[in-house]
C-alpha cells in the first residue's frame, strides 16, 4: 500500500523542513513565485543597504522608499539570475546536477525569512522613520524605549539573515544533490568567481 506524503505549504515548512520543501516544489513547479519571491527579497535587500549607507543624509525618507519599491524588485531578479549563473557553472566543478532553472528556485525559496523581515521594515519604519536611514539618530537616542526597539530590531534582522543563509545553503544543497557543506563550497566557489577577475584586473591596471 502506498503512502502519500501531504503536500507542504513551502511558505511554512520552508523554515524547518527546506530539503523537503525544495524537493516538492522542484518535483511539481520550479517556476512557483520564484520572481515573485526575488522581487521581495530585493526590496528588502535595498532598505537593508540604504540603512547601512546612511542614504537619508542624503534623501528624504519618500525618496528612500521609493527607491526600494522601484529598484527593490528589479535588483532583485538580476541577483537572483547572476547568482544562479554563478551557482550553476562553480557547481558543475564539485559534482553538482541542477539546471540554472532549479538553482534559481532554491535561493528564491530559501530568501522567505528575508521577505518576512518586510513585516518587521513596516513598524519600524512608523516607530523610527527617517531616522532608519541617517547617521545621526537625535530622536531615537534621546529616547530609551526607541533605542531598546531598534536593538531588538536590529538583532531580529541578524537572526532572519542568520537563518536565511542556512536555508540558503539546504536548498542549494538539494537542488544540486549534494550536502550541505558541499553547498557552502559552491556558494564560496562563486563569489571568487567574481572577486578573482576583479582582482586581477586592478592588480594589473595598478602594475602599469
Amino acid at each position: 500500500m502506498e503512502h502519500h506524503h501531504p503536500t507542504l505549504n513551502p511558505w511554512l515548512s520552508i523554515w524547518t523542513k527546506p530539503r523537503a520543501t525544495m524537493q516538492q516544489i522542484l518535483a511539481t513547479d520550479p517556476q512557483h513565485q520564484v520572481l515573485l519571491l526575488a522581487m521581495l527579497a530585493g526590496v528588502v535587500q535595498v532598505l537593508q543597504r540604504a540603512s547601512a549607507k546612511n542614504l537619508g543624509d542624503h534623501f528624504e525618507l519618500p525618496y528612500v522608499m521609493l527607491l526600494a519599491a522601484i529598484g527593490g524588485p528589479i535588483a532583485g531578479i538580476i541577483t537572483l539570475y547572476i547568482s544562479s549563473i554563478l551557482l550553476h557553472w562553480t557547481g558543475r566543478f564539485i559534482g553538482g546536477h541542477a539546471s540554472s532553472q532549479h538553482i534559481r528556485t532554491a535561493i528564491a525559496w530559501a530568501g522567505v525569512p528575508t521577505i518576512c523581515a518586510l513585516l518587521l521594515w513596516l513598524p519600524a519604519l512608523v516607530l523610527f522613520g527617517q531616522e532608519l536611514f541617517t547617521s545621526q539618530t537625535p530622536v531615537i537616542a534621546s529616547n530609551p524605549l526607541l533605542a531598546m526597539l531598534l536593538l531588538g530590531f536590529a538583532a531580529l534582522k541578524i537572526i532572519i539573515g542568520l537563518w536565511a543563509f542556512v536555508l540558503l545553503l539546504k536548498c542549494i544543497a538539494q537542488a544540486q544533490g549534494f550536502s550541505a557543506w558541499l553547498a557552502l563550497g559552491n556558494l564560496v566557489l562563486s563569489v571568487l568567481a567574481i572577486i578573482v577577475p576583479i582582482g586581477l584586473i586592478v592588480l594589473l591596471t595598478n602594475l602599469r
